[in-house]
């Protein structure tokens, strides 16, 4: 799958169905058949939405955990709980389910934004203070993560 662009703002009705945008559509379009994980963030008050070979290829990864450690199956029960299969209906809708509505705070404004290979799924309110939070350290965060140069796994 080719890597996700864009950040966009749009609505969900009042049966919790979000208008995937154009945008969006349009990326996802080689895999919209495949159909989609929906599932609580694990750092912040978000929804995260994989596609299906995203979910499958990192499930393959978490079953190489030893089940019989109690932190992983802690943490696979965690990692999972509230995910939902969901899919795209020939609208171009995607129903939110009520549970990860209400833990993201979903109301009627969103903001829909690519995180690499997966879509982030925000109310707008908390999707703004999120980055006005960010905002904050974010240079010194940049330099740490992306800015290494004596070890070779900076960007620059």
């Amino acid at each position: 799958m080719d890597l996700l662009t864009g950040t966009y703002e749009c609505k969900v009705d009042a049966k919790g169905r979000l208008m995937m945008p154009a945008a969006i559509k349009k990326q996802l379009a080689p895999i919209l058949q495949e159909g989609f994980v929906l599932r609580r963030s694990v750092f912040q008050k978000c929804l995260e939405l994989y596609p299906m070979t995203e979910w499958q290829a990192l499930m393959k990864k978490m079953n190489a955990l030893n089940k019989f450690k109690k932190k992983n199956n802690d943490f696979i029960r965690r990692f999972t709980a509230g995910a939902k299969i969901v899919e795209v209906d020939i609208n171009g809708r995607l129903l939110v389910p009520k549970d990860l509505t209400v833990f993201a705070n979903i109301s009627k404004n969103i903001v829909v934004a690519s995180a690499i290979n997966i879509i982030e799924i925000w109310d707008k309110d908390l999707y703004e203070q999120a980055i006005d939070d960010a905002a904050i350290d974010f240079a010194d965060l940049a330099e740490e993560v992306m800015g290494q140069d004596d070890d070779g796994h900076g960007i620059s």
